[in-house]
């Protein structure tokens, strides 16, 4: 089952205070009611995946992820942080990251966060001009994220996050460049570049079918990654995954990640093991990809419920398990290889995937790796040439490329 390495933690937070008109993800608006039932529901949850183990699992990086996190109270991230010290080898230095809505921070309410344990932050800044602020729905302005960083620095965060949202409708190169300059300027240890995708059953979608705004520029988006990719080079960030950025205490190897990179979401490229728990979280875990039920009501009751039953314990799986899938072998590979081609630097290395898999890389995609290197889109590099990974002009046609592994 490969308990021996490390964990990581996804908890997932749906409740919002309102909608924004591009998101898809499992929110609710106006629930917050239910938040005190939730944090108990989630701490159970804890203690039943904990116990469904049969021994302590080392976990090294949780996250607190929405929905709008920062809406729980510092008591209710306290109590999930306890749950998980009490179930799980919660490693000394683990990195723990709580998503946080610029609008809805305050210096007292991050200062006792930082001291309940959480020491990584990540903003949702977005945008700097109001205008498209109020187009993405969000309801913070760019004061909100000032305000916000500096109350995370006085509250003792020595790393923060900012998300940033490019290829808007309507957005001109001149507009995405102020929104970059400013989130230098904050001087964070790391940034998240988001093209914008109109998702199915959003506001937006609705909006550009109407004609109400205009259809986003694909070719105007790819100027703006790339004009962002050479600046924050200049800057002082490394690339380090197709959407990411962060600082380096000292110059990383030409494969090594960046020192702030993002330890949690470096497990989800890896394709190693986490365990997802909360209202509509995923986990992957013992071969096995699950997710729980999507409403948080719904959640609530069934590890009410659960926590009166003395059910089997099957690990990963919780009461709240809506869905269950054994992965072969095949579905393994397929995702090491999309995911792991994400890593911009890190790459797949040959020799950790045929120890884990058994097989060699070339053995199973010699074909596929030759044509992509022919269009220059793949290399091999790092020690030996043992790492295969994405060129520049890769990263631009990504999905493409990780198409011929799947």
């Amino acid at each position: 089952m490969g308990l021996m390495q490390a964990y990581s933690v996804y908890v997932h937070v749906p409740f919002c205070r309102r909608r924004c008109s591009y998101c898809d993800f499992n929110t609710y608006a106006g629930q917050e009611g239910l938040i005190p039932a939730y944090v108990d529901a989630v701490v159970q949850e804890i203690g039943w995946v904990a116990q469904a183990a049969g021994e302590r699992l080392a976990v090294h990086t949780v996250y607190f992820g929405g929905g709008t996190p920062s809406l729980l109270p510092t008591e209710g991230v306290e109590r999930i942080l306890t749950g998980l010290a009490a179930g799980f080898e919660l490693q000394g230095e683990a990195e723990i990251t709580l998503e946080a809505n610029p609008g809805t921070v305050e210096r007292e309410g991050l200062a006792r966060l930082r001291a309940a344990g959480v020491n990584r932050l990540s903003l949702g800044m977005q945008s700097v001009h109001g205008a498209e602020l109020a187009l993405l729905g969000r309801e913070h302005d760019f004061w909100d994220v000032m305000r916000a960083v500096q109350w995370a620095r006085q509250a003792g965060f020595d790393n923060v996050n900012l998300d940033l949202i490019f290829g808007l409708p309507g957005q001109s190169l001149a507009a995405w460049q102020q929104t970059l300059s400013w989130a230098i300027r904050l001087g964070v240890e790391h940034l998240s570049l988001y093209a914008l995708s109109v998702e199915a059953g959003t506001s937006l979608q609705r909006w550009v079918e109407g004609g109400l705004v205009p259809v986003p520029d694909d070719d105007l988006a790819a100027d703006m990654y790339e004009l962002a990719s050479e600046w924050l080079a200049r800057e002082g960030y490394w690339q380090y995954e197709i959407s990411n950025w962060a600082r380096s205490s000292y110059p990383p190897g030409e494969t090594e990640a960046p020192s702030r990179a993002s330890r949690h979401n470096l497990q989800y490229w890896r394709n190693q093991p986490y365990l997802g728990v909360g209202a509509g979280a995923h986990g992957y875990a013992a071969g096995q990809r699950v997710a729980n039920v999507r409403l948080p009501a719904e959640y609530i009751r069934r590890l009410s419920e659960g926590a009166r039953s003395e059910g089997e314990r099957v690990f990963p799986q919780s009461p709240a398990t809506a869905e269950v899938v054994t992965l072969k072998q095949s579905d393994e590979i397929a995702e090491t290889m999309m995911m792991g081609l994400r890593l911009t630097r890190e790459g797949v290395s040959a020799q950790a995937f045929e120890k884990r898999f058994g097989i060699g890389l070339e053995v199973l995609f010699g074909p596929q790796i030759e044509q992509l290197r022919r269009q220059g889109l793949l290399t091999w590099a790092g020690q030996g040439g043992d790492r295969l990974r994405l060129t520049a002009g890769g990263r631009l046609l990504g999905n493409r490329v990780f198409a011929a592994f799947v």
